[in-house]
This record gives C-alpha cells, sequence and structure tokens, in this order.
C-alpha cells in the first residue's frame, strides 16, 4: 500500500533521511507499520534536525516538496498564489498514485488536501484533524472550511475522520479519537509526590502567544510569594523566549524559574515523572499531548478548558481547570498545596485515565483503519 501523507508539517533531510516534528513523527510511524511505502507532500527546508525532530522509521519513506506559504500579509499572498498552481498539481498528482490518502489538518496544506480529495471519490482516506474541533469555538474561516468540507459526507467520501473530543451534532464520517507517547511496558505505579519541600512546576509547549507561558510565570511567582517554595522549567521554544528570559532576569527569579528548550523524550519523561504540576494556560489546543503525558506519571495537569480539556480532566476531577484570572488559579493550585489527599486522588484519578490510552492501543486503531 502506498501512503500518501498531506501535511504543513516542515521536513528537514539529513543523509537520505527526512526527519520533522518529533511527536508528529512518532505518530506516523506507527501509521507506517502497515503500509509497503510512505509518500509525503510538505514544505521542504533547508535546516539540520531540531534536538525536537526525529525521523521516519519506514524503510521507503519519498518527500514530494512544495513552498512552505501563507497568507498572513500581503508579499506572502501574492507568493502563495503564484505557487498554488504547482502546490495543488503536486497533490492531485500524487494522490493520484496513492493507495490510501492521509490528510493532516488544520493547516493550509490540509485545506488543499481537503479540495484536491473531491476527485477522487473511491480512493480510501483519512483525515487527523489535530486542533479544536469544538464547534462554539472560535477559528480562523480557513479552519472552519476545512471542518465544513470534512463535516460534509458528500464530498468525502470513503473518509474516516478522526478528531479529539465528543461534539454533537458530527456526522457518520467523524470519530472521536485520541493520541499517546507511551507504551504499555512503560507503565511504573509511581508514588503521588509529596507535597513537602520543593514543588516541580513545568510547562512543555512552544514558548508562543498561543500557549501563554507569561501566564505560567506569573501564576507560579505568586505561590512563590505566598511562601511556597518551588521551580518552574519551561520545556520547548520558540519566539517569546527572548522575553521570557529577560522577565526571569528582570524579576530575579533565576533561582527557581529556568528554560530547558526542546529536550529529547526520555529527559521530559523523567521531568513528569518527578514534577508536582503541569502549567498549560494555552488559549488553542486539539488534544494537548503534554496534558495527556504529564496525567500518565501522575504530574497533576493546570490547563484552560478549551477543545477537550475538560473532557480529559473530567471537568476537574483529574486535574485543576484554570479559569484565566490568575488570582482565582493561584487561590485554586494554592488550596490544593494545602490538601495532599484531595492532591493525590487527583493525580491517581488522571493516571488511571491517561495510561489507558497507550500507543499498543493506537497502534492497533490505526491498523483497524487501515484494513
Amino acid at each position: 500500500m502506498t501512503f500518501l501523507i498531506v501535511t504543513h508539517v516542515p521536513h528537514v533531510e539529513e543523509k537520505g533521511r527526512f526527519f520533522a516534528y518529533g511527536p508528529y513523527v512518532r505518530e506516523m510511524n506507527i501509521w507506517g507499520e502497515f503500509v509497503d511505502k510512505i509518500v509525503i507532500v510538505a514544505p521542504l527546508v533547508a535546516r539540520s534536525p531540531d534536538a525536537i525532530d526525529i525521523p521516519y522509521q519506514h524503510p521507503n519513506v519519498t518527500v514530494v516538496p512544495v513552498p512552505a506559504f501563507n497568507f498572513l500579509s500581503w508579499r506572502n499572498t501574492l507568493f502563495s498564489f503564484v505557487m498554488l498552481p504547482l502546490i495543488g498539481w503536486r497533490i492531485l498528482r500524487a494522490i493520484r498514485k496513492a493507495d490510501h490518502i492521509h490528510l493532516r489538518c488544520p493547516g493550509n496544506m490540509g485545506l488543499l488536501g481537503c479540495l484536491a480529495q473531491v476527485f477522487f471519490p473511491s480512493k480510501p482516506k483519512t483525515a487527523k484533524y489535530a486542533g479544536n474541533w469544538d464547534p462554539s469555538s472560535r477559528q480562523p474561516s480557513s479552519y472552519r472550511w476545512q471542518q465544513a468540507i470534512l463535516k460534509n459526507t458528500f464530498w468525502t467520501r470513503r473518509m474516516t475522520v478522526l478528531v479529539y473530543g465528543d461534539w454533537p451534532d458530527d456526522t457518520a464520517n467523524i470519530r472521536s479519537f485520541f493520541t499517546a507517547t507511551y507504551a504499555e511496558n512503560e507503565k511504573v505505579d509511581l508514588p503521588v509526590r509529596p507535597l513537602s519541600g520543593t514543588l516541580r512546576f513545568l510547562f512543555s509547549g512552544m514558548l508562543v502567544p498561543g500557549k501563554n507561558p507569561m501566564y505560567a510565570l506569573n501564576l507560579v511567582q505568586q505561590l512563590a510569594q505566598r511562601g511556597h517554595q518551588v521551580s518552574l522549567t519551561f520545556f520547548g521554544d520558540g519566539p517569546l523566549r527572548p522575553g521570557l528570559e529577560h522577565c526571569i532576569r528582570e524579576r530575579n527569579l533565576g533561582q527557581w524559574a529556568s528554560i530547558a528548550g526542546n529536550v529529547p523524550a526520555a529527559e521530559m519523561k523523567k521531568a513528569y515523572q518527578t514534577g508536582h504540576f503541569l502549567i498549560l494556560p494555552s488559549v488553542s489546543e486539539g488534544w494537548p499531548k503534554a496534558v495527556a503525558e504529564a496525567m500518565f506519571w501522575k504530574c497533576v495537569p493546570a490547563a484552560l478548558p478549551v477543545s477537550c480539556v475538560p473532557q480529559m480532566m473530567d471537568h476537574g476531577r483529574r486535574g485543576i481547570m484554570l479559569t484565566g484570572d490568575l488570582a482565582a488559579d493561584v487561590a485554586q493550585i494554592d488550596t490544593l498545596i494545602q490538601s495532599p489527599v484531595a492532591y493525590a486522588e487527583k493525580a491517581g484519578a488522571a493516571s488511571e485515565w491517561s495510561q489507558v490510552y497507550t500507543t499498543d492501543r493506537f497502534r492497533t486503531e490505526i491498523q483497524r483503519l487501515l484494513v
């Protein structure tokens, strides 16, 4: 089976191997276990792999390169309109040769893939909508267009659309799905961390405005001002890093706040296994892997109620639902720190729920989709 992936994720080639963003490639490596050949239509950029990039494991991977494009400025818009015929042609040609079409949405390449697949109604297809599928959420118009096409069973013949969470009024081709990081054989019954000594807070995600890392810093700073012994480590990188570093220096917070940057998965796993709280005040998510990963290791998550986060955290029973009001959120966490029993109950419930979603189960579900 020739398995075609249409994605906006930038790819890198080094020594004949293709690399891309680690969490995405780990998932695609599982899909790749059940196909003979992988063809990827995606931007191919000229740089070395980053610490968070990993290679595809499949022995037969081909990348059909297309220019990265967006409509965020007049110059980029003009460039995009010039390039669209070429990109569209490469997608259509790749679809014609493929046995199974897999779209990664939302994204500009995902939108083009949604339009192109209409001309191939008899081909089996899957689409992974990795963003917020909540119909009541505010999203860019292009995301709404992709949702509208994917929900329309006339224009998406033989397609299964994988989304995060359960939502009202979904069509027959929509399937609530999940993603996973850890395997069954990695499960360890870790003890709940004691709330004495230093409380270890983690932030895991890109340092971009949508992830709101400054809110995490402000929140933990107020807990420190209440007399708690804390540490906060930011795992991730992005354009907000210089500002965050400047803020840590200016406020003289370096004794307990630090930025680790992108780190290998094994290092991130150790951080979850020893952390007390994950703070993720993100305003846009699909299935936040950081939340699920922290829960797996009894690190209690605190996150805003976006996308399927309330469902993951059982509306606060398996974590802390942030409100976006700093004083209220500091009070919530402070109260939980004062209650070791309540903390242990949340940590245990979080781990029990998250450890259901292993890569073994994920692999089984993927195999069923490709049969």
